[in-house]
């Protein structure tokens, strides 16, 4: 019997390995219909649906990412790429489970001026709802003052700034500058993100935090609200 359900259990962690690299597989061939077919195929399965993001079709997106720095994709090919993910999280995302019932803070959330790749900012978006938190999205290419304007109408905790472009990075250290001159930096968290940010730019341009990805952008957020609560 021991031999058995060790069996079973082995043939069960290839059939996951199998699926979620075959998500990774439909991201990179802009296979929407795959991308679904496999999405439902972890519900099926009951394979983590955190897992099944990160591990499957996040990995893929990072893979489409290189080969645009190569020139093997360019813009069109990314953008489908991106649909073929996002077909796979609008099915998944209904079964990501909330940490807790309790409301972890108030985020407002955007990608810089000058940036209109969201992929990572989606990804952060959809990691702190699950994890308790009430999010504001704006979207792509946001202006800095619709940031501030955001926070203050809905009473936000936190404002959460992302690109993937290195031209816009500025515009977050704007965001910032504009909080400074308006009196208002201490009633807000800022953290950064994406990926020509490192940390010792968000140091650099005195934001609170920086995460390097999704998973680790939920954790920073409950430790910088954490502070903040010990410090009010």
């Amino acid at each position: 019997m021991v031999c058995i359900a060790h069996h079973t259990e082995k043939r069960m962690l290839m059939t996951k390995d199998k699926i979620l690299q075959g998500l990774t597989d439909a991201v990179v061939a802009m296979d929407e219909t795959g991308a679904s077919t496999l999405a439902r195929e972890v519900l099926n399965q009951g394979i983590d649906v955190r897992e099944a993001i990160f591990d499957g079709l996040s990995r893929g997106m990072e893979i489409v990412g290189r080969k645009y720095e190569r020139g093997e994709y360019f813009i069109p090919q990314m953008l489908v790429c991106s649909d073929a993910m996002n077909v796979a999280i609008e099915i998944l995302k209904p079964h990501l489970k909330v940490a807790d019932g309790c409301i972890a803070g108030r985020v407002v959330i955007g990608v810089v001026e000058g940036d209109t790749h969201d992929i990572g900012k989606n990804l952060v978006r959809i990691m702190l709802e699950s994890g308790g938190f009430i999010v504001h999205d704006l979207g792509r290419d946001v202006r800095v003052q619709k940031f501030i304007d955001e926070a203050e109408s809905v009473r936000a905790d936190m404002i959460c700034l992302s690109t993937l472009m290195t031209t816009a990075m500025n515009s977050m250290e704007e965001v910032i500058q504009a909080l400074m001159n308006q009196g208002i930096r201490k009633k807000y968290k800022v953290l950064v993100g994406g990926g020509p940010v490192s940390q010792s730019f968000a140091d650099s341009i005195q934001a609170d935090g920086y995460a390097s990805n999704a998973v680790h952008a939920v954790k920073k957020a409950r430790e910088l609200l954490t502070q903040k609560d010990h410090n009010s």
